[in-house]
């Protein structure tokens, strides 16, 4: 999937109106029919199957909150196949609109900016569930994993819940991950593809639960391991590309520490700097060609580099200070491409420079628990990308190796430092 780009002025830009707030509609049976049948197609290659776990609860015409984990593009065909003939708006990152803008609001999409503080949002869903009488789906990691495993939650997802007021239903995905992990550049992979779908909460579970109760139920229903599953089920996965761009997660090389050297080709992922090399097994486990496997679990490898950065954090030597082409988005008619610049990430948050001067942007650690980061967005490029609600400002870095997943890692553990100080 690709995104319509604009090269512009940075003044030009800034100088263009942002786009007006809009309500949700609800999704006409036409649109939800449009969408079941164009899934058909990819469902059917992967064999999907659904169970249905107490399903029964739920009134049929009875708006619920759904929430989903995000794996790949799959995702939204298996809600939509799922959950027909249903009616429900579906929570969706702004940039998802441009150059669609019509069809995305036709099909029942609320746009929000991921990772920042968006009030209108809960407002949108209120009226969606309220006034629309229309489910509301909704990711909340809000960002496709990274190594398989479940990504953080927002604290506010319990306050959410209870404002809401309507039934909660999960869905949970096999497969989608295992298909088409995020660092592979779309390739998809020969996977069967299957989902539980759960009612998990009534609204009167909902109104005798503490905010905090609700936030630990969620996150109990969002621990997953996608390679662990893959082991424990036998899941063979014999491309021969499979270990292709692995190294944008496994960043560091865990025999010499060196960061930025790591290269996934074929079926192995080596390091440039001191040459060992480790084969992607078709069962999902590393394994080192010669000598000892430090990590032979992936999700493992990936929380051995997230320590080393809170290491870093804590002895104040961590920092990204690269290159960048910069774009920008201030509405939903196009990504506009307005030069280059430096951003620089410490311990004091993210600074972004460039366009000749005139960009000068701060964002503070406490802004948000994660980063909205992402690997060849839009068949760009690999990106990282900051904010707030009248602009987003998309990076990609264009030296420094792979950096994104470290910096979303560093942006995570800073936020968790700094409000284990507050406490």
């Amino acid at each position: 999937m690709k995104i319509k780009v604009k090269e512009k002025s940075y003044e030009d830009v800034l100088a263009m109106p942002v786009g007006l707030h809009r309500l949700p509609v609800r999704p006409g049976i036409l649109f939800r029919t449009l969408l079941k049948v164009l899934s058909k197609s990819e469902l059917k290659e992967t064999n999907f199957t659904c169970r249905e776990i107490g399903m029964e609860k739920l009134g049929k015409h009875e708006p619920c909150l759904i929430l989903m984990n995000h794996s790949s593009f799959i995702d939204l065909k298996i809600a939509a196949t799922i959950l027909y003939p249903r009616p429900f708006n579906i929570v969706c990152t702004s940039d998802g609109f441009v150059g669609k803008n019509w069809l995305m609001r036709a099909i029942g999409c609320i746009p929000t900016k991921k990772f920042v503080t968006d009030l209108t949002l809960v407002r949108d869903m209120m009226f969606a569930v309220k006034k629309l009488n229309s489910s509301v789906l909704m990711f909340p990691e809000a960002s496709y994993s990274f190594d398989g495993t479940a990504t953080p939650l927002p604290e506010s997802l319990g306050k959410c819940l209870k404002m809401l007021g309507v039934p909660v239903v999960i869905i949970r995905t096999y497969g989608a991950f295992a298909r088409d992990p995020l660092y592979n550049n779309l390739k998809l992979r020969k996977v069967d593809v299957s989902a539980d779908m759960e009612y998990l909460l009534s609204s009167q579970d909902i109104a005798e639960k503490s905010v905090s109760e609700l936030n630990t139920i969620l996150k109990e229903k969002f621990s997953f391991d996608n390679f662990l599953w893959q082991q424990e089920n036998k899941i063979r996965i014999d491309e021969t590309f499979r270990a292709d761009c692995l190294n944008r997660v496994l960043y560091k090389c865990p025999h010499c520490g060196t960061e930025g050297k790591m290269l996934g080709k074929g079926t192995e992922l080596s390091c440039g700097s001191c040459g060992k090399k480790y084969e992607l097994t078709e069962l999902g486990y590393m394994k080192a060609l010669e000598g000892e496997t430090e990590y032979s679990h992936i999700p493992d490898w990936y929380r051995w580099e997230r320590e080393c950065v809170r290491k870093e954090l804590e002895a104040g030597t961590y920092l990204l200070d690269v290159l960048v082409d910069i774009c920008m988005m201030v509405n939903t008619k196009c990504v506009y491409k307005v030069g280059s610049g430096r951003l620089r990430h410490d311990a004091e948050g993210f600074h972004l420079t460039g366009c000749d001067g005139k960009l000068d942007y701060y964002q503070k650690p406490s802004a948000s628990y994660s980063l909205y980061s992402d690997y060849f967005w839009y068949e760009l490029g690999d990106m990282i990308c900051i904010g707030n609600t009248e602009v987003l400002y998309y990076c990609f870095p264009t030296e420094g190796g792979d950096v994104v997943a470290k910096t979303r890692l560093a942006a995570e553990e800073l936020y968790k430092m700094t409000h284990e100080k507050r406490k």
